[in-house]
């Protein structure tokens, strides 16, 4: 039975295993047929085929952090604000005597040095004032003349007055003394009435006479100091017509208008044959000393002190770069010196970070750069 089982064994059990093996499906026979998709390389797969482009990414992505690591290591030492501008004491040119223009030597915009004419007034008016102003001058200098002429006659007069009062003097004490002896002779005896009455007359006479000496000497010597007081006057009027005189001359002096200093015209209103009065302007002019107003913010001063370097760009020169230094900075903010002034103390309170405007001193201007009051610029402070 072994021998009879062996041997029907395999070919017994093959059907069974036909039939036990599963059939394929329709699926896993489409597999079959289609191929595989290809595998998606790596990262490293990548980097290791363009390790060139690679390389210099790498390079270009460490040098950009370096160099901003170093733009910062900078830049946090200094202070910058956009809201800055030049700033200058421009004013209106005026004349200080009216009159019609006769030139005007200057046109728009252009550099004049101090001491250039600007504008010239019609000086014919000012120069007949000043013929007149001398004139007047001459009469107080003669009316002076002739007072002090005067007082030298009145001293004559005191002294002749004097003289007279001297005689009239002696005359009376040899009168005086005639009439004691006439008095002595009649109580004695000797003498006769008829010469004590006669000695007494005299002496009455010459009493009276050199009361009317001392008189003349009084009246003389209070002349002098009316002739002393009219000398005052004229002298006085003399040095009101000299002043009016120098006015004369100073007006026409006016009537050139002429730069106190060096600058620039701008908005020249004045014209040749025009008409101006005293005051009335002419120009605007804007000079040469020029400054930055930086206005920073106030949590920006902490380490702000005046003589700190400045690194100034101008907005409308981009290719320029100007050096200055921090001048001065204003006690207080912008607000508080406005026309206006916040008042916080009335209704909701907003706390805002206020400006506080730094004067900034460019050391030199170029030359070819032709700035004004009002251009933007953007400085940078060094406060570290």
């Amino acid at each position: 039975m072994d021998a009879q089982t062996r041997e029907r064994g395999p070919s017994a059990e093959q059907p069974q295993k036909a039939k036990e093996a599963p059939r394929p499906s329709p699926d896993q026979n489409r597999d079959t047929k289609e191929p595989k998709p290809a595998q998606t390389p790596s990262l490293r797969d990548r980097l290791r085929e363009h390790w060139l482009l690679a390389a210099v990414g790498a390079v270009v992505l460490v040098a950009a952090l370096i160099g901003g690591l170093l733009y910062w290591l900078e830049v946090r030492h200094y202070e910058s604000t956009d809201d800055a501008f030049i700033a200058a004491r421009s004013f209106s040119v005026a004349s200080k005597v009216g009159g019609y223009v006769t030139d005007i030597p200057v046109t728009d915009n252009q550099h004049v040095n101090a001491g250039d004419v600007l504008a010239k007034i019609d000086e014919r008016d000012y120069r007949i004032a000043i013929e007149q102003a001398a004139a007047q001058v001459a009469v107080s200098k003669a009316n002076i003349a002739n007072v002090e002429a005067q007082i030298v006659s009145q001293q004559e007069q005191i002294k002749q007055a004097q003289a007279q009062l001297e005689q009239a003097q002696a005359q009376l004490q040899f009168s005086q003394e005639e009439f004691k002896r006439a008095e002595d002779l009649v109580e004695k005896g000797a003498g006769t009435v008829q010469r004590q009455q006669q000695t007494r007359s005299d002496l009455q006479a010459q009493q009276a006479n050199t009361e009317r000496a001392k008189t003349a000497v009084t009246a003389a010597q209070v002349g002098i100091k009316t002739l002393q007081a009219q000398l005052e006057g004229a002298k006085a009027q003399l040095d009101q017509s000299q002043s009016q005189l120098d006015q004369a001359n100073l007006n026409l002096q006016y009537t050139s208008v002429v730069a106190a200093q060096s600058g620039r015209v701008a908005k020249l209103s004045g014209a040749k044959g025009t008409f101006v009065t005293a005051g009335q302007s002419l120009m605007m002019f804007v000079p040469d000393e020029t400054w930055i107003v930086a206005n920073y913010k106030e949590t920006q001063l902490n380490d702000m002190r005046p003589g700190q370097p400045v690194e100034i760009r101008i907005d409308a020169y981009p290719g320029r770069r100007l050096t200055g230094h921090v001048d001065s900075v204003q006690p207080g903010s912008g607000t508080a010196f406005s026309l206006l002034p916040a008042e916080n103390a009335t209704g909701n309170y907003v706390k805002v970070v206020q400006r506080v405007p730094v004067k900034i001193v460019v050391d030199k201007w170029p030359a070819d750069l032709p700035v004004g009051p009002g251009m933007s610029v953007v400085p940078w402070t060094r406060v570290r």
